[in-house]
């Protein structure tokens, strides 16, 4: 699989590689709270769906990746095999993914949000995707706003940190920022590139 700039494939990076250490913070970090089925969608090239797999193994039973790219569900099946982990091919936005995929107690994606128009359908997915109690965990970085410019060629547009905070009315939510590996609560007077949304979906909601 070619190396885009986008997409994060270990085997053809740098160690030291930026994008790629922020990825591996991610995944590490979300491994702490993976119980049960978990997904993982827009999984690349399938290194962190893994990690989550092998990150847990006596909490988490089972880890779905979707991506969008053929290409990459291929590489990942043939270069991230684990027993608890399946790839599938699917479109994030696509309305039917709920009834495709059923329930998770878990739902992780990262860096997805700034390559929609309109994240709405998405985050109903997510939403309808996730068991009540589950745990939804999201990031994306931040930019100008939404439908202004954005210097990455790949990306619609990126989310002030403002249009970030507002996504997540029907979660509890904590919110974590991200710079370079660190992940922390927010500082004052301390800027961040990446935001990190932590959200628990109420015991009682309705799916």
């Amino acid at each position: 699989m070619e190396y885009t700039g986008e997409r994060v494939i270990i085997e053809k990076m740098n160690p030291t590689n930026t994008m790629l250490l922020e990825h591996i913070a991610r995944y590490t970090f979300a491994k702490d709270y993976a119980t049960g089925r978990v997904l993982d969608l827009a999984c690349g090239s399938g290194y962190g769906t893994k990690m989550l797999a092998k990150g847990k193994r006596s909490s988490v039973s089972e880890v779905v990746g979707v991506d969008i790219s053929e290409e990459a569900i291929v590489y990942a099946n043939k270069t991230y095999y684990h027993p608890k982990v399946s790839y599938i091919e699917g479109n994030a936005t696509d309305q039917t993914l709920p009834h495709l995929l059923g329930s998770f107690d878990t739902i992780v994606s990262f860096e997805t949000l700034e390559h929609f128009e309109d994240e709405e359908v998405f985050l109903h997915n997510v939403y309808t995707c996730l068991r009540p109690g589950g745990t939804l965990i999201i990031s994306t970085p931040f930019g100008q706003g939404r439908d202004l410019p954005t210097q990455e060629p790949f990306h619609v547009h990126q989310l002030t940190e403002e249009e970030f905070l507002h996504l997540f009315p029907q979660y509890e939510t904590t919110f974590y920022y991200q710079k370079g590996v660190l992940i922390e609560p927010k500082k004052e007077n301390k800027r961040y590139p990446i935001g990190i949304a932590l959200c628990k979906k109420p015991p009682q909601a309705v799916r």
